[in-house]
């Protein structure tokens, strides 16, 4: 890690806290943290890319058995069409090998009816490299893909206004709970985006509030309540999507920032969230022009390669936001972002609605890695980061048999009115 890193995080106080690795909610009392700052610095020409570190045998060993098409599918993410396992699915999982789902609000009518989807996929699953991704978006709020009945968590911005970390830690772990209950093995959550644009049409209460200091007190309270139900976090989305007027499911955002103005605000929380160990970073689509003047940051190789892995330090998984959205499509070929994506560093492409999107990007991943315009150090760093984040969750394709949704909603419950008690 760089001097200028090393001085960034010098700044950062924060006490970590001691996470259960149970699912039954244990609030967890934390000292408040200090504002963080980010010294402006110079902008460098470029920084190297972070090289791996050590791969353990056994993750080396699977990575050189795998085909081009297994390392290639372990790369992709993809949504669903219905609330059952159709053939597309099927020819997701046998043929292209693909990595893992994404379940949206469509997919899902019910706990037991979402339980048996998701025993579906791991079922046909069975016999490859590896055990599924099984991801969702749930963040609470207006953001919600859990069934009805599951009783409803709060939006971030309340949790910020809140302000008690025991608070805070029930919510996020309730969170990874109604989640983990189903089968899902990961959470595109928690939002790290400063709500400092009242125009932005996509954070709002989303965000944990306008603040940096509430952000990163509350955001990361809440990614370590999560990780400790056994569910892999995403935070997002890098390197900041607060200060937009355009949602990006529709068009493609323009940020007029520079690094050093990014560096004092946007990106405070994520660099809290590297430091505390985020198992994966979801790049947005958003252009800032004096950054990178041609691509938006999940095609930026400055952005993700230099910035995010050189300057930051980040050597988790790194995700796509969903491909298929307005702000890559308006303005790319599907198939061809996806192969500027991972040559600029990302590891997973999530393509959420589609299926020929998803072929369209698999294909054009295939023959750039054919040709070796995607390299083959490219795959196996990206393979390894996945795999070695599905080892440390130790995921398995195993069939959930039943579903507490009594039990959940009392673990809610208790969240929500240990909030009520401190009111009373």
């Amino acid at each position: 890690m760089t001097k200028h890193i090393a001085a960034i995080l010098s700044l950062f106080i924060m006490v970590s806290p001691i996470i259960s690795c149970g699912s039954s909610a244990v609030p967890i009392k934390t000292a408040p943290s200090a504002s963080p700052t980010i010294s402006p610095s110079s902008q460098p020409t470029a920084w190297p890319s972070v090289e791996p570190t050590e791969t353990t045998a056994p993750i080396k060993e699977q990575i050189s058995a795998m085909s081009l098409d297994d390392k290639i599918g372990q790369m992709v993410m993809v949504g669903l069409d219905g609330t059952s396992m159709g053939a597309n699915s099927k020819e997701m999982i046998v043929k292209y090998h693909v990595g893992g789902f994404i379940l949206y609000k469509d997919n899902i009518t019910g706990a037991s009816q979402a339980v048996k989807l998701l025993n579906q996929l791991k079922a046909a699953n069975h016999a490859e490299a590896a055990p599924l991704w099984l991801s969702i978006d749930q963040e609470g709020g207006k953001v919600s893909r859990m069934p009805a009945e599951f009783t409803q968590l709060p939006p971030a911005a309340d949790v910020g206004r809140a302000n008690d970390l025991d608070y805070t830690y029930q919510i996020g772990q309730s969170l990874g709970v109604e989640v983990h209950s189903l089968g899902f093995n990961m959470d595109f959550a928690p939002v790290l985006d400063i709500n400092s644009n009242p125009n932005n049409p996509v954070i709002g209460n989303r965000s944990f509030g306008s603040k940096p200091e509430t952000v990163i007190t509350h955001g990361i309270e809440t990614m370590k309540a999560i990780q400790s139900t056994h569910v892999a976090v995403v935070v997002k989305h890098f390197p900041g999507h607060g200060d937009t007027t355009v949602d990006s499911h529709l068009d493609l955002p323009v940020v007029n920032k520079t690094v050093k103005e990014l560096e004092a605000f946007e990106l405070l929380p994520f660099v809290e969230a590297i430091r505390q160990d985020a198992d994966a970073i979801m790049i947005a689509h958003l252009l800032i022009p004096q950054v990178d003047d041609k691509y938006p940051a999940s095609l930026s190789k400055y952005l993700i390669t230099n910035l995010l892995r050189g300057s930051l330090g980040f050597d988790g998984v790194i995700i796509t936001d969903d491909m298929t959205m307005g702000g890559i499509t308006k303005h790319y070929n599907i198939g061809e972002a996806a192969v500027k994506s991972v040559q600029a560093g990302s590891d997973i492409i999530l393509v959420g609605h589609e299926y020929d999107k998803q072929l369209a990007v698999i294909k054009a991943l295939r023959k750039s890695a054919q040709a070796g315009a995607i390299t083959r150090d490219m795959l196996d760093q990206s393979v390894y980061r996945i795999l070695s984040l599905k080892k440390k969750y130790q995921l398995k394709d195993s069939a959930i048999k039943t579903i507490d949704v009594k039990a959940v909603n009392r673990q809610i419950g208790a969240a929500l009115h240990s909030k009520n008690k401190k009111n009373e």
